[in-house]
Formats: C-alpha cells, structure tokens, sequence
C-alpha cells in the first residue's frame, strides 16, 4: 500500500506540475506558440483543400461522436463474448463504474480547474471555420474548451482498460482516444493543451485514486452484490 500510495501522489505531483507548467507563465509560455503553430497549421490547408474541410467537418460532428461510443464499446464486446455468464457480468459493471468515474471526474475538473478560455477560432481573427466553408453540422468552436471533456472521458476509458484488462486492450483504446480526440484539436474546437494539459492533469490527478486504491474494486464489489443475475444464468 505504501507503494501505491508514494506512485499516487507521484501521478497526482506530476498532473500539478504539468498544470502550472501552463498556468502560471504568461500567455501560457512556450504552451501557447504550440498551441498557436499547431492550429495554424491545420487551418492554413483549409483554403487549399475543400476535401480537407470536409474531413473536419464530418469527423467533428455529432454522429462521429457516437462512432468513439461504438469503437469503445466494441472493445468491450470483444472481451465480453470471451466470458461465462459471470465475467460478463463483471464487464457490465467495470462499464458502470467507469461512467460513474468518468463523470464525477470530468464535473471535479471542470469546476475546479480555475481556467475559462475559448477556442482558437474564437480566440484568432483572419482564420478560416469549416461551419463556415461548408454547410454542414460541426463543432469548431467552443466558449470554453479547457480542459477537453472529450479527450478526458476516451482517457478514462483507456485508463480502465489497463486496469482491468490486457496490454492489447489499453492500446486499442489508446488508438481510440487519438481517432476520436484530435480531430477536436484539428478543426480548431479545441487547443492542443486543452487535452495534452487540462485532459491529462485531470486524469493523472483523478484516476489514480479510483484505479490505484480499493476504491473502484469496493464499487464493483458493491454493484455486484446488489445488481440483478441474469435470469437465465446456466
């Protein structure tokens, strides 16, 4: 215990550090001309590539979105058609969990983080908006994108596959979180450091103590006592 509790509190001084890393510089430091160079740089083809715009507008709308609940939920099914009876019980609950820590860790981040910042396209005139350029349903822009919610929820979701499945797994969903995060980032809805700063420091201050205590085992021990069996359980 004593081991988890010092690598706790390592995660939770290393999300601190990356936080102020960022916080406390003005305008953010050297954070914001990455965040500036990386922008641009995705906006700039915009008036070249009408393709271009149109592969940012349809992986930043809505029905995208469900695609990541599909992927990460095919993951799960894979693991799931694997069990008896039992273990696929025990991945229904991992699944509740997860959502009832995702949750409560994206509110606690969202309110306590002490930043309110518009997206780039908010933030930059003379730039180019694909809701704009195309008349399409998209998201490219947000009143307030740090930290990135989106980004958060799909790290949590990897954070739960390490913990309680394979290697193979956490990677998947590492891959799912890159397909269906950045393309925020790309668009312009969302800065890089809202992810690389805000999403990160949310989980490695957050999750280490529902996945590296006996919290999260507590609750699945807890969901599995009082949770209905499956009536036709062999």
């Amino acid at each position: 215990m004593k081991t988890r509790l010092l690598r706790i509190l390592l995660l939770n001084a290393a999300g601190l550090c990356l936080f102020l890393s960022w916080y406390l510089p003005a305008n953010h430091g050297a954070w914001f001309t990455l965040d500036s160079a990386i922008f641009h740089f995705f906006n700039h083809h915009l008036a070249d590539s009408r393709a271009w715009a149109w592969f940012l507008a349809i992986t930043n709308n809505r029905a995208f979105d469900g695609c990541s609940l599909l992927a990460m939920g095919c993951l799960m099914l894979g693991y799931w058609l694997k069990e008896d009876s039992d273990g696929r019980r025990r991945i229904l609950i991992i699944g509740l969990v997860m959502l009832l820590a995702a949750v409560v860790i994206n509110q606690l981040a969202q309110h306590l983080m002490p930043v309110k910042r518009a997206s780039p396209t908010l933030f930059f005139s003379d730039i180019y908006r694909v809701s704009d350029l195309i008349n399409f349903s998209t998201k490219d822009a947000s009143r307030d994108s740090f930290p990135g919610d989106h980004g958060m929820m799909l790290l949590i979701f990897a954070s739960f596959m390490w913990r309680f499945f394979d290697r193979r797994a956490f990677a998947l969903a590492l891959i799912i979180f890159v397909v269906f995060a950045f393309p925020r980032v790309m668009i312009g809805a969302h800065w890089f450091t809202d992810i690389a700063v805000g999403s990160v420091t949310a989980i490695l201050i957050g999750i280490p103590w529902v996945l590296m205590t006996p919290l999260c085992d507590r609750i699945v021990a807890l969901f599995a006592r009082y949770l209905p069996h499956s009536v036709n359980k062999k």
